[in-house]
């Protein structure tokens, strides 16, 4: 089982390197995460030069694929060709979004009769293309997820290593990350969101 996790040029280092640390938590139950860029080399909003271990046509084979967030997204969605190469299928993929990472799903058609969840500066973006923006940190319906938030990037982890491993293995992912004293109420604070999300799967 393998997750894509987008990450573009001015990416956003919280929402990327969250989601798929916790995701590749699982690789010894067969989950594993792929920072996937446009180009061999994407340099983060703070500078940090990544490189990445798949290329972006690795969307295609990808058992679920997270859109990240980034500085640039406006300008990923400008790019008709750099959208061509995205051809997501919710009929067969997870998808899901992180903050901007949304508007980037709202451009390919993917929100449509959904609300989505954004960060602050995305939203007015977000809703020009017609999508309610929740005032909410994640919420999924079916195959699709978005969160909005840097740190509501564990939301969008706990969503895919739930639906793909069940949610023992989410509690186990997010328990042992959680701050020492706080383990219980994290855990339960992060599936509590994730059941919400579940409960609209068709």
């Amino acid at each position: 089982m393998q997750v894509a996790v987008v990450t573009f040029d001015g990416f956003n280092e919280l929402d990327s390197f969250i989601a798929s640390a916790l995701i590749n938590r699982c690789r010894k139950d067969g989950l594993e995460a792929f920072i996937t860029t446009p180009a061999p080399v994407v340099t983060s909003m703070s500078g940090v030069e990544v490189t990445g271990q798949r290329p972006l046509e690795f969307v295609t084979e990808a058992d679920v694929v997270l859109i990240g967030s980034g500085v640039k997204a406006r300008d990923v969605v400008a790019d008709e060709r750099l959208l061509s190469r995205l051809p997501l299928d919710p009929s067969r993929q997870l998808i899901g979004s992180q903050c901007s990472g949304a508007l980037v799903l709202a451009r390919l058609g993917l929100l449509e009769g959904m609300p989505a969840c954004t960060d602050m500066k995305t939203r007015p973006f977000v809703e020009a293309c017609d999508v309610t923006v929740l005032d909410a940190p994640f919420h999924a319906e079916g195959d699709i997820a978005t969160a909005g938030g840097c740190l509501a990037s564990q939301y969008l982890a706990a969503w895919v290593i739930t639906r793909m491993l069940g949610e023992d293995a989410a509690r186990d992912v997010i328990g042992y990350v959680a701050p020492v004293g706080e383990n219980e109420e994290t855990v339960e604070r992060a599936l509590s969101v994730v059941r919400a999300g579940r409960a609209a799967v068709r």
